[in-house]
């Protein structure tokens, strides 16, 4: 066994072990810029002694602000080395997000990508006063920045270098004293349900988690990933940092988050992760594509797709695919679905990911029939991690998979999932009460999801157990299902169901722009905004038929009786979505509760008083009337009190 208890120490190992072999790559003005492990290390040396010479000690928080840079996770690990502890936070987060976080984690040292989030910072400062030390990486715009504590990242591994001079041997001694059990990582949860909850992580769990999952995937050292996901989110430090550290494969750094899916393809990584958005919009992006094609091209694409999807559901029943469809397949790999994967950029892919959420099952089918092998996985902040994975030959875009090694699973009475793991956290920072509620006196984790487990032993996850209603005849509501349903449309970005205690079930929808946009231009649909497109009478009627669709696949009771267009795209910023795009519920239910109210009053309007905030924390009130639509001719209920 190696002597790699702690991420430095695997790092170190690494260094020595395969010095000259590519660790990351980052492509700066269009060239990709390879660091092997020795350099890696060398980087992170430097930049650890940087950090003591400015005092950095062991237990100190060094939080990184911005897109997916070596330098950011340069400086994780650096902490680290010192015995101090990472914590990513979201880039796009407004001030008052950032505020609380960096406060309740009581950073010490900032590392910012560029001069947006340095201003961000600074503009912070007065309300931060732990920080001490603002480190940035892109010194474009930095010129004529005079604040004493802020400092380019060569001036602080320039002076790491000089401090290292005359302490030769502080970082390897640091190193050493390092133990499996230290906080390494404060990771922040999205904060569904309230402020976010800093979740700690100690080298163990996370490697523990990266080596049970390494032992179950085809995981190999020359892989390719694409490191695009936010930093704050526990799948990249997962992948990004601790696997690629384990495994040895290569990260690569896209130029810019706006050239991500160029970037995709000019790599072509064999491994991957995208939350369930990213596949969304790329078939939402194939399908535009085709409608645009000429009609030959359309009734070839449409024709293969069909075909395809038809073996995957076959495949997915365990059935045989009879000749004349190989033989159709074959065709349609040279036609059809080989240039498809080289255009997204998954020419190459072995296996990707999907998870963070529920992806819908014929999104799911889609990608899978046109030959990616695209798996549903589950996991958990708390759990470091995936605790779940479809192996290949058994991917269902029903389940999340079997439970990985080494790891214990069971089904509460309430239906709620809990987990007992040495990858499970060390608590919530500095909420002793919530983590005695959250993990118990006897070391379940109560994950707050409701499960089952299929014949085969794969768990289904259905919602959010809180989630989780009936309607008032008591049939099974679970939002999650249907919202996945209607987002397979290309046209609606979001949407969020209502039904718990009611009659039926009603829908607020935000389109999308880009889809809805381009249907709209086709159509010689003239439209000035998104308010003003949403509120078009055709765009309701695109809308509608989108979720006749949905509900000829729901059961009678579930179908959607009602839905609403919103005038805006729900916002992290107006706190309707957490960072990683997942609805907060309960904020939704009281800031839209007038909407609520008009879905079962049986009211065709509403009068809508929408709060928005800008990056800058400023607010305004955007003031609307808004349709609301009958999906189909329907008798409605007697007036009902507000949704609570």
């Amino acid at each position: 066994m190696i002597d790699a208890t702690t991420l430095p120490r695997m790092l170190r190992h690494n260094a020595q072990r395969m010095a000259e072999r590519p660790a990351l790559r980052e492509k700066n003005l269009g060239i990709w810029q390879t660091y092997s492990w020795a350099r890696y290390y060398q980087e992170v040396r430097d930049f650890a002694l940087g950090l003591a010479a400015h005092g950095f000690r062991r237990g100190d928080k060094l939080a990184v602000i911005g897109d997916n840079r070596p330098r950011l996770y340069w400086a994780q690990l650096a902490a680290q080395c010192l015995g101090g502890v990472a914590v990513p936070v979201y880039q796009d987060s407004i001030a008052a997000e950032l505020v609380y976080v960096l406060n309740h984690a009581e950073i010490s040292v900032i590392v910012a990508e560029d001069q947006e989030q340095v201003d961000k910072i600074l503009s912070l400062k007065d309300r931060l006063p732990d920080l001490e030390l603002v480190i940035y990486d892109d010194p474009r715009g930095m010129r004529h920045y005079e604040a004493p504590s802020l400092e380019s990242f060569e001036e602080v591994q320039a002076a790491g270098r000089d401090f290292g001079a005359t302490h030769v041997d502080l970082i390897e001694s640091e190193i050493d004293k390092g133990a499996p059990d230290d906080l390494a990582l404060l990771n922040y949860t999205s904060g569904t349900t309230g402020h976010p909850k800093g979740v700690m992580l100690s080298h163990a769990n996370l490697l523990t988690s990266a080596a049970t999952y390494a032992a179950a995937e085809d995981i190999r050292p020359d892989d390719e990933l694409l490191c695009y996901l936010p930093m704050a989110w526990i799948g990249d430090s997962l992948f990004s940092i601790v696997l690629n550290l384990l495994v040895g494969f290569t990260c690569n750094c896209p130029e810019r988050p706006d050239t991500v899916q160029r970037d995709l393809r000019e790599l072509g990584p064999t491994i991957g992760f995208a939350p369930p958005r990213i596949w969304e919009s790329m078939l939402s992006s194939v399908r535009v594509r085709a409608a645009d094609s000429t009609p030959l091209k359309r009734k070839v694409f449409d024709f293969f797709q069909r075909l395809a999807e038809r073996a995957e559901f076959l495949k997915g029943e365990g059935k045989s695919v009879a000749a004349p469809m190989r033989l159709g397949l074959a065709l349609g790999e040279v036609l059809v679905y080989r240039p498809l994967r080289d255009q997204l950029g998954l020419g190459r892919a072995r296996w990707f990911y999907t998870g963070g959420a529920p992806l819908g099952a014929d999104t799911y089918r889609f990608f899978r029939s046109i030959g990616i092998n695209l798996k549903q996985v589950w996991g958990a902040t708390e759990l470091s991690g995936l605790a779940t994975l479809q192996p290949d030959g058994e991917a269902n875009a029903d389940t999340v998979g079997r439970v990985l090694a080494g790891i214990e699973l069971r089904i509460a009475e309430n239906g709620e999932v809990l987990i007992r793991s040495p990858a499970v956290c060390q608590g919530y920072y500095k909420q002793p009460e919530t983590t005695r509620d959250t993990f118990g006196e006897d070391g379940w984790y109560r994950t707050g999801d409701s499960g089952f487990f299929d014949e085969r032993g794969h768990l289904v996850i259905i919602d959010r157990a809180k989630d989780v209603g009936k309607l008032s005849d008591s049939t099974v509501f679970a939002p999650q299902l249907i919202e996945n349903k209607l987002k397979f449309s290309p046209f609606i970005g979001e949407a969020v169901a209502f039904g718990d205690g009611r009659p039926f079930v009603a829908a607020m929808i935000a389109i999308d722009l880009t889809t809805s946009g381009n249907w709209a231009e086709r159509h010689n649909l003239a439209y000035t905004s998104f308010q003003d497109l949403s509120a078009k009478h055709e765009v309701r009627e695109l809308i509608r038929d989108a979720i006749r669709k949905c509900n000829a696949s729901l059961p009678v009771a579930l179908r959607i009786g009602r839905f609403l267009l919103l005038n805006k795209e729900f916002d992290a910023d107006d706190n309707e979505i957490t960072r990683t795009r997942k609805i907060r519920r309960r904020f939704v239910a009281e800031k839209y509760a007038a909407v609520v109210e008009a879905f079962y009053s049986g009211a065709h309007q509403v009068d809508l008083a929408t709060e928005i905030t800008y990056e800058d924390g400023r607010k305004a009130t955007l003031n609307s009337t808004i349709a609301i639509d009958d999906v189909e001719e329907m008798r409605q209920p007697a007036r009902e009190p507000a949704y609570a």
